[in-house]
């Protein structure tokens, strides 16, 4: 049995056509699957893309979706492969595949370049590694608590990375293990109960944990610096939120970030854990619409 074919316990769902007639959002073909995304109406033409993070899809972004696109913008929001609702091919989880998707959905939906990019978490080296390999189709960079920092690693993602060891142990406690690091996203997780539960939801379709591990072995989370300064070499207009009580990625990291993109606009949101457009959208938003409109 290869490592593709594993099957992990709960994930009991197929993507299929009957369960994408049944999802919200719209979906697209694309080299290596179906994409799952949502496109705001907007008449406006200036595109803004949210990239989501490592483990949750695009409705990370339900506080921030409607806000922009009621600020005039032509908003687009989409699952990565591996989450949601959007496929999970049998190929490596890099860097390279997710810039790769980003490419085609933008030259699918026929959005006007340059375009915006927000990248959250993951997200963040994701709409960074667009910006190096297509300089020219991006207007401006938003990273929300980015990873791609060094980073202290911890005993049981060093047993997660090594074959066969990590498809056991993400089968027998990985929705265990995925459910309770989701409150580290929050300062405040009692105000958020309905985020668990929605999470639970995505797990249980086939090819999920294999696509987390699949990412964690291309190093897509890993030590990214080189990508964030040759972003700082290129002087794009960028801006940086990061939650001031992150658990996940420290807010100290913010520095590295700063040092290696010097023009960057530097934005701290208290009282906020790793998703601070979730927790504090009052605060977020008018932020991203100022940038973005600017």
């Amino acid at each position: 049995m290869s490592l593709s074919s594993f099957r992990f316990r709960g994930e009991t769902k197929e993507l299929n056509e009957v369960t994408r007639a049944e999802a919200p959002g719209d979906f697209v073909g694309l080299p290596h699957g179906h994409t799952h995304y949502e496109l705001s109406k907007s008449n406006a033409r200036q595109p803004v893309i949210l990239i989501h993070g490592f483990s949750i899809p695009y409705y990370i972004w339900d506080p921030t979706f409607q806000a922009l696109s009621d600020a005039g913008l032509n908003v687009l929001r989409y699952d990565l492969f591996g989450r949601g609702y959007s496929d999970r091919p049998g190929v490596e989880y890099s860097l390279d595949l997710f810039v790769d998707q980003l490419f085609h959905l933008v030259r699918e939906l026929g959005l006007g370049v340059p375009i915006d990019l927000v990248g959250l978490s993951m997200g963040g080296p994701i709409a960074a590694s667009f910006c190096d390999q297509h300089p020219s189709l991006v207007r401006k960079l938003c990273l929300i608590d980015p990873a791609g920092v060094p980073m202290k690693s911890n005993v049981l993602r060093k047993f997660i990375l090594r074959p066969w060891i990590g498809e056991y142990l993400l089968s027998l406690f990985g929705n265990a293990i995925l459910i309770s690091q989701l409150p580290k996203d929050f300062k405040e997780p009692e105000k958020f109960p309905a985020f668990v539960e929605m999470a639970r939801a995505q797990m249980k379709f086939k090819g999920y944990k294999q696509a987390l591990l699949s990412t964690l072995r291309n190093d897509a989370l890993s030590d990214l610096s080189p990508i964030y300064q040759r972003i700082g070499k290129q002087k794009m207009e960028s801006l940086l939120i990061w939650g001031v009580e992150d658990q996940l990625i420290p807010f100290e990291l913010h520095k590295r970030i700063c040092e290696a993109i010097p023009n960057i606009k530097f934005q701290r949101i208290f009282g906020a854990g790793h998703i601070p457009h979730y927790e504090k959208p009052e605060v977020v938003n008018p932020i991203l619409i100022d940038f973005f409109n600017d």
